[in-house]
């Protein structure tokens, strides 16, 4: 046996493997692409109405939900102060169009991560056959490369909305199931034997004692979720996904430093206003369950 030289299989091998598995991919891709259009129809929809809705209405009305929600969230005046500095700012620099088209891209992404992601985190932590098999599968999801995601999204769905946000929401719902799963198992056993003790079934333990003192630590995965959805940004403007990644795109192409500054800086003051927010919405939280429970 050669001990120098690696062994590896021939190049002939090696290219009638890819064959046959681009073959099967691309028939794959023939036969359901048009039922899985259909399928995640519904989503360019949701999409295009919230994108539509920020646009089109007027800014100041804009502005003062966006202020009026991270208010709900934080209940802090100086958050709420910064944000509406930060949009006005964006406003001025004329890249309100693409930063509205970016919330909703996010929102989108993050409504869909917590929808499945929730249920996932739950199903891991009340099955530890399920939270092995799910485990490796989230360690897939958060090491493999970006870029690589794209291939089989854009070969089934083409150039798009629909391609970008499914991008999205494989890279960042990893957090959301892991933190919800990790918020679960770490309720304290002593809390679930007096809820067991007061006749509490399997539902009304995990409704009405593990969701509400885990709720903290979900909220720390959805903060996670948010934020690398936005950092997915840039990436799925490359599938024709618009938004604040589009110009740092084309600032990339063409040398344009000013351009990709400051659409940065402007995804980074959504990136902190929303960090901020629910950062602050996480630690109410906390002290609402600290002063219930003592």
């Amino acid at each position: 046996m050669d001990f120098v030289d690696f062994p590896s299989l021939s190049r002939t091998t090696l290219r009638e493997m890819r064959m046959a598995i681009d073959s099967a991919f691309q028939s794959f891709t023939r036969a359901y692409g048009e039922t899985l259009e259909n399928l995640f129809h519904p989503i360019q929809v949701l999409l295009v109405f919230i994108e539509d809705l920020l646009i089109d209405s007027p800014w100041i009305l804009v502005m003062a939900a966006l202020a009026a929600l991270v208010w709900a969230l934080s209940r802090s005046w100086k958050i709420v102060l910064g944000t509406i500095i930060a949009l006005f700012l964006i406003g001025l620099f004329g890249m309100w169009e693409d930063t509205m088209s970016t919330i909703a891209m996010v929102a989108v992404c993050t409504l869909i991560a917590v929808i499945l992601g929730i249920p996932i985190g739950i199903l891991m932590a009340r099955s530890d056959r399920a939270n092995a098999l799910i485990t490796p599968i989230l360690d897939m999801m958060q090491t493999m490369p970006s870029f690589v995601y794209l291939i089989p999204v854009v070969m089934i769905f083409g150039l798009g909305k629909v391609p970008g946000v499914i991008a999205v929401v494989i890279y960042a719902i990893p957090p959301v199931i892991r933190l919800t799963n990790l918020g679960i198992r770490q309720v304290p056993a002593d809390v679930l034997e007096a809820a067991e003790a007061f006749g509490s079934n399997g539902r009304q333990k995990l409704k009405d004692v593990q969701l509400p003192l885990a709720l903290p630590t979900i909220m720390a995965g959805v903060n996670q979720t948010i934020m690398m959805s936005l950092a997915m940004v840039v990436v799925a403007s490359m599938i024709g996904v618009k938004g604040l990644g589009q110009p740092v795109l084309q600032a990339i192409n063409n040398q344009y430093f000013t351009l990709g500054v400051m659409n940065g800086l402007a995804i980074v003051a959504i990136a902190i206003i929303f960090d901020r927010s629910t950062q602050a919405y996480g630690k109410r939280l906390q002290r609402h369950l600290e002063a219930v429970h003592g």
